[in-house]
């Protein structure tokens, strides 16, 4: 029998066959706190009896998630979080540089076949790079910083077969959201969810990006797309002689297989309270809307503000709502600007800032009222998220987002892009 992905990144990281199942031990290439995980790390690291991390340029911290800070528990926190990269020679990526795995990409030489973990349970978003990358306790990246290694157990592998192209209106995010819905919520636990088949040319890396960022959300232990065209423009292949590692083997055994025909999908929402609650956006257009965010570590990168601009440039922000637009980076930020979106978006009504976490969960620039209702790009719709326990998320594409906060109600994209 072959091998899946998952089982060649190990293997080309071990040196000996796997299998799922197997609890292996492996260096880590890279790994990544933010100022909500950071500082428990520390005291973790501490109880540990360490007193120097092993290898600082393994290491990275960045303060994104209260960011900056909207109280005095955050700022000490943030201090703490400088205070020991200082003594560790850490690098730190500080307030308003953006949101960890969006400015770890950006930043750092990733290389396909990297062991990657993050203290946040989106880093499974870098997988989209050809690497495993997969998001860890405080406790665990403890025992990273002081012995560099960690352990696994080698996930079983999910086979996702996709063809053909998304039409207009449609974007990476329903297709994730599709995915989780008819997975549901725990129907991936613990499995590497593997991308294959000719649609994966058609996705951009930001498009690859939200798929993976989501796999979590039907408890995934990681996603990952295979080494093409596209993936090679945004990673490190000097040196790569063994190509055949990064894609599986034809004969491989998977533990589940879907089939994926993007130009058949459709705009959806997942409706609270839930992630795996999806819908067709048709099944609840028309339901009023009071806030619209577009952003998160999701969807907050340039095609996502792209088609945000061209959907709000049509008629504005229905009065009435509020549409807050957070790029993921500053990267991010600099770039719309030169291309004139940020204009767009603020002549359209919407509140643009600098990148951070902020409103994905409830921490600032967006919590919600009693009794409201927000469309968000973000990951996560449970009961709270976006800082109270009495309103209502629904999770949708940028597009969608767009066009609901142009109609005041949730709204089929392709209305207003000519299609649908």
């Amino acid at each position: 029998m072959g091998e899946t992905l998952i089982q060649k990144l190990f293997r080309n990281k071990l040196g000996k066959t796997v299998k799922p199942g197997e609890i292996v031990v492996v260096d880590i290439d890279l790994a990544y706190a933010h100022d909500g995980t950071g500082p428990l790390a520390i005291d973790a690291f501490r109880e540990l009896g360490s007193s120097k991390v092993l290898d600082h340029s393994r290491i990275r911290f960045v303060i994104d998630h209260a960011s900056p800070s909207p109280n005095e528990g955050a700022s000490n926190l943030q201090l703490k979080l400088r205070g020991f990269a200082r003594e560790n020679s850490i690098k730190v990526y500080d307030v308003g540089e953006g949101i960890c795995h969006q400015v770890i990409p950006e930043n750092e030489a990733l290389k396909p076949g990297m062991m990657i973990v993050g203290a946040d349970s989106h880093t499974v978003t870098l997988g989209a790079f050809s690497l495993f990358a997969t998001g860890i306790g405080s406790t665990d990246f403890a025992e990273v910083m002081s012995s560099g290694k960690l352990w696994f157990k080698i996930p079983e592998a999910m086979k996702v077969s996709l063809t053909g192209r998304l039409s207009p209106g449609v974007m990476s995010k329903d297709l994730i959201l599709r995915i989780i819905g008819d997975m549901g919520a725990d129907g991936a636990t613990y499995m590497s969810v593997e991308f294959q088949g000719d649609g994966v040319k058609t996705l951009s890396m930001a498009s690859r990006m939200t798929v993976c960022n989501m796999v979590v959300e039907m408890g995934a232990k990681n996603g990952i797309f295979p080494l093409d065209e596209v993936t090679a423009r945004h990673v490190d292949t000097s040196g790569l002689r063994d190509k055949s590692i990064f894609k599986p083997d034809e004969n491989a055994e998977y533990a589940i297989s879907l089939n994926y025909k993007l130009d058949e999908l459709e705009p959806v929402v997942a409706a609270p309270h839930n992630v795996d609650n999806v819908k067709p956006v048709k099944e609840l257009e028309g339901l009023e809307v009071n806030q619209v965010f577009i952003g998160s570590c999701t969807n907050g990168r340039e095609e996502d503000f792209e088609i945000a601009a061209k959907i709000l440039s049509k008629k504005g922000v229905k009065k009435g709502v509020r549409c807050i637009a957070i790029p993921a980076s500053r990267k991010v930020f600099l770039n719309l600007l030169k291309k004139s979106i940020i204009d767009k978006l603020v002549s359209a009504g919407c509140t643009v800032t600098h990148s951070t976490c902020g409103p994905c969960l409830g921490v600032h620039f967006g919590i919600l009222g009693s009794g409201e209702v927000a469309v968000s790009t973000s990951n996560r719709n449970f009961r709270g998220r976006m800082g109270n326990p009495e309103s209502s998320i629904y999770l949708a594409s940028p597009a969608t987002a767009a066009a609901s906060a142009v109609e005041g109600v949730i709204t089929d994209p392709r209305k207003l892009l000519g299609g649908g």
